[in-house]
């Protein structure tokens, strides 16, 4: 009879670290992000920058650890996980984007946090919220919520902005109509804007997260 026996190894994960333009670079809040399935860092970044205010936060986009080449084009991209082994892949993300907080808080002056997620991101997002603490915020775009958080014993979120465009095939209606029945649930009420787009970053969510990234910093 085949076996299936995993071992933990170690591997190389990348982010991109973009300090705050306005204001202290070094004691300026961060806003740690996660980008989607067939993206990279430099994509995640992109989308960040054009956030209302973000040059007043450090930003900081973590590319996922499993990279492969986009069939189209030729680009290295990265997916968060598959269905193999799948919880072993969470408790390796968990502890990687653990470990890249850690280091962006060597500096040791109070810096709020904010963690963002965009598609396959925002599992990421939500799951980094639930277990790397304190943060101050979280945002996520066009990705569903996860069951290992909805479902945790004890669920501590910080306040929480939930996007979806109306026309996202891939982040259904009633998907987000489920979640928040979840989150409700558990006693977490967060701030929900739809808007008149598809699965992206659409320009009325982004002025919505600017003035939530306000709102926290200030």
């Amino acid at each position: 009879m085949t076996e299936t026996r995993t071992l933990s190894t170690t591997t190389t994960g990348r982010y991109l670290v973009e300090p705050a333009s306005h204001g202290s670079g070094t004691g300026s809040p961060l806003l740690v992000g996660f980008h989607g399935y067939g993206q990279n860092a430099e994509h995640l970044l992109e989308d960040l920058r054009r956030i209302p205010g973000a040059a007043h936060w450090t930003l900081v986009a973590v590319q996922a650890l499993h990279r492969f080449y986009s069939s189209k084009t030729r680009e290295v991209v990265g997916s968060w996980m598959t269905s193999q082994d799948r919880e072993r892949a969470i408790e390796d993300n968990r502890a990687y984007v653990a470990r890249v907080v850690a280091e962006l808080r060597k500096d040791p002056r109070d810096r709020k946090l904010v963690f963002a997620g965009f598609s396959q991101g925002a599992a990421m997002a939500w799951r980094a919220a639930a277990h790397c603490r304190p943060c101050q915020g979280l945002i996520v775009l066009g990705g569903d919520l996860p069951r290992d958080v909805a479902e945790a014993p004890a669920l501590d979120l910080p306040p929480t902005l939930i996007g979806r465009g109306e026309g996202d095939k891939f982040y259904s209606s009633s998907q987000l109509a489920e979640d928040l029945a979840l989150l409700k649930s558990r006693g977490h009420t967060p701030k929900v804007v739809s808007f008149d787009g598809g699965h992206e970053w659409g320009v009325d969510f982004l002025s919505a997260a600017g003035r939530f990234l306000e709102a926290v910093r200030s």
